[in-house]
């Protein structure tokens, strides 16, 4: 049997699972580690926590991963694997004084002998002060900790903790394994009141949640259905269920981070699936656009100046229209970003010119091409022999322009795409002209003489 979730209750015993009346997640909890699904890589004979168990020795790990993949179910194994007293804590209803109490039991238990696992579920919910207060007892050995969290750890626990625990990543449930879990709960209520497609709609709508899945079957067994549903039909009687994604949390990060990527790898249906992705889910339209404006500066810049104009004009647009008409313009918007030609070679340069400053300090630009609003200023040289470009038969005098102490340098280099091209081209033109008139180009390295 198997059902990977659970609370701060003790684990049922067989005559608990096989209550009628108990919740079918209740009833379908695993009993032994080989039982829970979907996490064969952690728990099987070459994974982690299946070469702890034959051991018979514990780490303390953190368990990272997505709403019902097992977490809780694992650590209440994990000390059944190995005989260990097990105590659980929820770090959303705890409090300083529930961790001394569970420390100081932990002390007692282990004067005569006995180890403890404390497994603290949503670690992540204790501030950084209550996440060093596990520190001494983990160290000496105390308890072996297993911490429970839907959110990166590597930004949500401190990394002195991070640094005493092993990380483990429980995977989102896969359609198979969720199939698998339905297959389980059908073996034991019967089979489930929807046609073949819809079943695939059901498992879909789950989104790797396993928990959930078996929360949407329970209903179905108890709404004691005449007749089978379709996947219009299953929509219509559960509703839609909106992705798991918080906003200033991991799933925000990643889905911004896949949206530029993909943008910058030019492919238009994977940047349109993870805008849609975000949008849908709730992620402010603001904050998208905020990001195209960004990206049509970094990674396709002078490649296609309009890149910038269509994301800006997007904002207007969603500004003016709302949503949902607004979001339209995002998406022409996403479209237009990533099909366009690709140059990160402004983003370069801004790195290298601003590197270039900082080192070189306060050294003064060549006195030719100063301004001399004073007699004093004429007297000691400003402007004297500046070269007015509109003058020259090709509109460019060629002249210096950088500082005396300093070798002309080369920062921006255009590609050979899009409008850059053109670019490219003019400043070749121009160097050579520079070259011709005064024997040196903008060709040599950034810093100074």
């Amino acid at each position: 049997m198997a059902d990977l979730f659970g609370d701060d209750a003790p684990a049922p015993n067989a005559a608990e699972v096989s209550r009628e009346d108990a919740p079918l997640a209740d009833r379908l909890r695993p009993r032994a580690l080989d039982e829970v699904i979907g996490q064969e890589h952690l728990t099987g004979p070459a994974g982690a926590i299946g070469r702890m168990v034959s051991a018979g020795k514990l780490a303390s790990m953190i368990l990272w991963g997505p709403p019902g993949t097992g977490k809780t179910s694992i650590a209440r194994l994990l000390a059944d694997a190995v005989g260990i007293r097990f105590v659980s804590i929820s770090a959303v209803f705890s409090g300083v004084a529930d961790l001394k109490k569970a420390f100081a039991e932990a002390d007692k238990m282990a004067s005569a002998g006995k180890k403890t696992l404390l497994f603290v579920d949503e670690i992540h919910r204790f501030n950084r002060a209550q996440q060093d207060g596990f520190l001494p007892f983990v160290e000496r050995g105390t308890v072996t900790l297993v911490g429970a969290t839907t959110e990166n750890p590597s930004f949500a626990l401190n990394a002195a903790l991070l640094s005493r625990a092993q990380v483990l990543i429980l995977e989102r449930l896969s359609g198979d394994a969720l199939g698998a879990l339905l297959t389980r709960a059908e073996t034991l209520e019967g089979p489930l009141p929807l046609t073949s497609d819809a079943r695939a709609a059901l498992i879909a709508s789950a989104d790797g949640d396993g928990r959930f899945l078996l929360g949407q079957a329970e209903t179905l067994y108890n709404a004691n259905l005449p007749e089978p549903l379709d996947p219009a039909a299953l929509g219509a009687f559960l509703q839609r269920r909106v992705a798991v994604y918080d906003k200033d949390r991991d799933g925000h990060y990643n889905l911004i981070s896949a949206l530029h990527k993909s943008l910058r790898g030019s492919d238009p249906q994977a940047s349109l699936y993870y805008l849609a992705r975000m949008l849908t889910a709730g992620e402010e339209p603001l904050y998208v656009l905020r990001r195209l404006v960004r990206f049509a500066s970094e990674d396709i810049g002078l490649a296609d100046p309009n890149a910038l104009v269509q994301t800006l004009a997007a904002k207007d647009a969603y500004q003016f229209l709302g949503s949902p008409e607004g979001e339209l313009a995002i998406v022409q918007a996403c479209l237009y970003c990533a099909t366009a030609p690709k140059s990160n070679a402004a983003y370069a340069a801004q790195k290298t010119a601003f590197k270039s400053a900082r080192e070189t300090g306060s050294l003064m630009p060549p006195a030719n091409i100063l301004n001399a609003p004073t007699k004093l200023m004429k007297d000691i040289g400003y402007g004297a022999g500046y070269a007015y470009d509109h003058n020259s038969d090709e509109g460019f005098s060629g002249d210096n322009y950088w500082p005396d102490e300093m070798e002309p340098a080369r920062f921006y280099e255009p590609v050979e795409r899009g409008f850059e091209r053109k670019v490219r081209e003019r400043m070749e033109y121009w160097d050579r002209l520079r070259s011709e008139r005064n024997g040196h180009s903008n060709t040599g390295a950034v810093g100074p003489k």
